[in-house]
């Protein structure tokens, strides 16, 4: 099947690396020009926009900086004129154990929530006004399997996070969907990328947890968002998408 997404401009936050980078590519190959955000992995960002050649930009943006998403989404608007895709990929977790004291508890889970789920409402809430305006758009929201199954207990706010996710983007296709607007939930297992290199045992994950026996990868993830893209799902709107190798059936 090709897939033509000539004329559409996607906003991929945390697109330089991991999952969003693959993404980005995808999407890109099919013809969109990226808006592709970038926190701290500059060299990453360019090094796609050149790659991309497409008219695409790098927009960086530091998302744990209240209100910072806002303004992302207004420079965006401003440089490209349009969007029609927003993918919400841009995420963190981090260890907190319980035995932690309260505030330095406190403080992680809302610096995660800052940045994967508060951000993702502000771009969500900008998209959807922008897309009022403009005959309807698409949103996809990288959520976890840990919105579902939960996660362990170091992980708190990461899970709880991520289920914030899937209840926003279940809101907005129930009440926007006579709108045009679609939206989407693509829930990940275990990816193995940089951030989860950092926390997780691969071969133990690989000998535990999957069905398949192999590794999900962020090229395993990319090309459902492709397909979103196309409008060849918009009569899933609302749905979840499990990409986790077998690890967890509902």
């Amino acid at each position: 099947m090709q897939i033509d997404l000539t004329g559409i401009t996607a906003l991929v936050t945390g697109g330089s690396g991991g999952i969003g980078e693959e993404i980005s590519r995808g999407l890109a190959s099919s013809g969109a020009r990226i808006a592709l955000h970038y926190n701290s992995n500059r060299d990453g960002a360019e090094r796609l926009i050149k790659e991309f050649d497409n008219g695409s930009i790098a927009f960086h943006s530091d998302l744990s900086l209240k209100g910072n998403a806002a303004g992302l989404f207004d420079d965006v608007v401003e440089r490209m004129k349009r969007v029609d895709l927003l993918v919400n990929n841009a995420g963190i977790i981090e260890n907190a154990p319980v035995s932690l004291p309260g505030m330095e508890w406190m403080k992680i889970w809302e610096r995660t929530m800052e940045i994967n789920l508060n951000s993702t409402g502000m771009l969500c809430h900008a998209a959807i006004k922008h897309f009022l305006k403009n005959s309807g758009g698409r949103i996809v929201n990288i959520a976890s399997r840990a919105a579902f199954r939960g996660e362990k207990e170091d992980f708190l706010a990461y899970a709880a996070s991520k289920g914030g996710m899937v209840s926003l983007s279940r809101s907005i296709a129930r009440s926007f969907g006579r709108s045009n607007i679609k939206s989407f939930v693509i829930a990940p297992g275990y990816v193995w990328t940089p951030m989860t290199e950092r926390v997780e045992d691969k071969q133990a994950i690989i000998d535990n947890e999957l069905s398949l026996g192999e590794m999900t990868e962020p090229k395993d993830v990319a090309p459902l968002v492709t397909f979103i893209a196309a409008g060849l799902l918009d009569h899933g709107t609302g749905a979840t998408i499990d990409i986790n190798a077998g690890s967890y059936m509902r």
